[in-house]
């Protein structure tokens, strides 16, 4: 199954791309998902850690992925 992910703030700058395609298993979790893009994406362990979003929320790891969702990697923030 493909899913559209949309990247933020550094995730972007690493991966160059403000979004990707990513194909996952039909019974993927976002625990799956994580595993799946620091093996195709190794930038990623550059940043200490990160969220994912499912249609606008914060997703733990074992929330299902489905095909029409909304999901973003959430990069760490930080304000002054």
């Amino acid at each position: 199954m493909k899913i559209h992910l949309l990247l933020f703030g550094i995730t972007t700058d690493l991966l160059g791309t403000p979004s990707l395609e990513v194909d996952v298993p039909t019974d993927a979790t976002i625990s799956i998902l994580k595993t799946q893009l620091l093996a195709n994406y190794p930038q990623l362990e550059n940043i200490d850690s990160y969220a994912i979003a499912v249609n606008e929320e914060y997703a733990s790891d074992e929330t299902l992925l489905n095909k029409n969702d909304l999901d973003a990697i959430i990069p760490p923030v930080s304000g002054g």
